[in-house]
């Protein structure tokens, strides 16, 4: 049996069996438990870059990997970029930095993914860990706040059998139908339904008094800040009847309450104080570092461990990238011209950069318009190590077959290192060891994180002073103008461009549209057509595009977050013609 892990950007990390050229479940993994997504079902059956080419015409590994370094020697003294996307989770993946950043690259920084969300969380908690699981498991409530379980997280659906189900979501997803409560909240208003549900805790008096006097700080100015907003103002934000927030509150008043937060709520500028008010009720209400309760977002996987794969100091954030301005772009397993915002602009200076490689499994958006590209090895046929942001399981990937295709990330760099003469690589199984060995331990048959021995945050937390500190101020001057709420979820069979990706908007049928119309839609930003698909589980005010859909990132604002450095894609509103 060739056990290893699934290699793709998502909360399960799952284990995997590969036997007789198909991959399986792992059954006995406490996560996995014999199942996997669609992605990883049709992984095998997803064409890949089988042939390197350059400037369009087919060409030897051998030949792409001179051209490569030519064309590095030739612009070592030019402004170049080094692109990494998480097309692979592995660890080994990042190895390719330690040869850009002895070539002297510019690297990027921020996220186009969760990096508002952690910055909050970081405020008031000092580190930012999920909740495992089994903890999960462990609660009499769970709040599914922004996060579609079904599709981005569907191995958690066995953990909240049987409790009692908030869904607190702008869209009625498939939880949400399930669930005893639905929130069907404003987009945009998920900080606002924060403060009202701590507003009216506090008048109930339902604070968790114990918990605030021994482990809180900043107590007083939260309240002070909690009560600075009108109530009649929160509602109108938030467009969602009182009575829905006072029936939460009693389902979660005294109950093991788990949060869990997807990154939906966070894709705005002030995307850091959603997660930071969204922590500060939990904290009110006591639901921290005990059995059962906490809040999960997506945890920092590699916290606690260490990373021999360190940034260059010279960086640029990643949602506001301009490549025109370098002549030389090496992007590996990412397609900014489609997942990055502004999606003309981001094309524009592709196309003005002087020489463009991509190195990575898949033809995209950005690979046709690259000068090089040179393909990679998939999951089975390199060694790596996981981590999950998901569950605190660590995985090992063992190299469980040969392929004639691509070339793996470690053997490139040690090719690059070796013709440029900078120092030599260490064998990769070191850096996996030293990696791994840094902060795990044993529990049988699977390795786990020290930093999740026992229930997060139950001894301290990661502030100077150990305690949780409560938000005392945020500024959001909402999203003005006329039109709809843009929503940019993930897709059940697709992960942001990656395999079957969806082709349609998604319209209320107040918008008076029917399917396969064609509309125009537009933003301040760009615009692009769609075939609609008529969707009766939105609200009035609101449109859906999933991640990935072709032409999505035409509307979406190039602007950073307050915090954290992050794309904010839903904030704005589009119009249709």
């Amino acid at each position: 049996m060739k056990r290893t892990a699934c290699p793709l950007d998502c909360y399960d990390a799952c284990l995997v069996i590969y036997e007789d050229g198909k991959l399986k479940g792992d059954k006995a993994h406490p996560t996995t438990q014999g199942y996997l997504c669609p992605n990883l079902n049709t992984y095998l059956a997803t064409p890949r870059i089988d042939k390197p080419r350059y400037k369009g015409e087919e060409i030897s590994m051998e030949r792409a990997l001179e051209i490569l370094q030519e064309q590095l020697e030739s612009y070592h003294d030019k402004p170049s970029l080094y692109f990494k996307g998480q097309g692979n989770f592995g660890r080994m993946q990042d190895i390719t930095s330690l040869f850009f950043k002895a070539y002297g690259a510019t690297f990027t920084r921020g996220s186009l993914c969760d990096g508002a969300g952690e910055a909050g969380i970081m405020e008031g908690r000092g580190a930012n860990l999920s909740m495992p699981p089994e903890e999960i498991a462990k609660a009499e409530v769970v709040v599914v706040w922004g996060r579609n379980i079904e599709t981005s997280n569907s191995h958690m659906m066995p953990y909240i059998k049987k409790k009692i189900i908030i869904v607190i979501d702008p869209v009625e997803t498939q939880i949400a139908k399930k669930a005893d409560l639905h929130l069907q909240i404003q987009p945009r208003s998920d900080l606002f339904v924060a403060i009202l549900m701590a507003r009216f805790a506090y008048i109930d008096v339902m604070e968790d008094e114990a918990f605030i006097e021994e482990r809180g700080e900043e107590w007083d100015y939260f309240v002070d800040f909690i009560r600075s907003y009108p109530m009649k103002k929160l509602m109108r934000r938030c467009g969602i009847p009182a009575v829905d927030i006072i029936t939460a509150l009693l389902l979660i008043e005294g109950r093991k309450t788990a949060f869990l937060v997807g990154v939906g709520v966070q894709k705005y500028s002030h995307g850091h104080s959603v997660l930071r008010m969204i922590d500060s009720f939990a904290a009110m209400m006591g639901k921290f570092g005990k059995e059962g309760c906490g809040v999960s977002y997506l945890g920092n996987s590699g916290f606690g461990f260490e990373n021999p794969f360190v940034k260059a100091k010279k960086t640029v954030p990643i949602p506001t990238v301009d490549f025109g301005a370098y002549d030389t772009v090496f992007i590996q397993g990412a397609n900014p011209a489609n997942q990055m915002p502004r999606s003309a602009k981001v094309i524009e200076g592709l196309k003005k950069a002087k020489f463009v490689s991509y190195f990575g499994l898949y033809e995209n958006e950005t690979s046709a318009l690259a000068d090089l590209v040179i393909p990679a090895k998939n999951f089975l046929e390199k060694e790596d190590v996981r981590f999950s942001y998901g569950h605190h399981y660590i995985a090992k990937m063992a190299k469980l077959e040969e392929g004639d295709i691509g070339i793996s990330e470690y053997d490139l760099t040690a090719r690059l290192m070796e013709k440029f003469g900078y120092e030599k690589l260490e064998e990769s199984a070191v850096y996996i060891e030293k990696i791994v060995d840094s902060n795990a331990r044993d529990t049988g048959d699977y390795k786990v994180s020290k930093s999740y021995d026992g229930t997060p945050y139950h001894d301290r937390f990661y502030t100077d002073d150990e305690k949780f500190i409560f938000v005392d101020e945020i500024e959001d001057d909402g999203l003005r103008g006329l039109g709809y709420f843009l929503i940019t979820p993930k897709s059940k069979y697709s992960l942001n461009s990656q395999f079957k990706r969806a082709s349609f908007a998604h319209l209320p049928p107040c918008a008076g549209y029917s399917d396969g119309d064609s509309v125009m839609i537009s933003s301040q930003y760009g615009q692009y057509e769609f075939k609609v698909k008529v969707d009766e589980r939105l609200r009035d005010d609101s449109i859906l595009i999933y991640s990935g859909t072709p032409g999505v990132n035409y509307l979406t604002p190039d602007k950073l977050s307050e915090e954290g450095e992050s794309a904010i894609f839903q904030d704005v509103k589009v119009t249709l013609e």
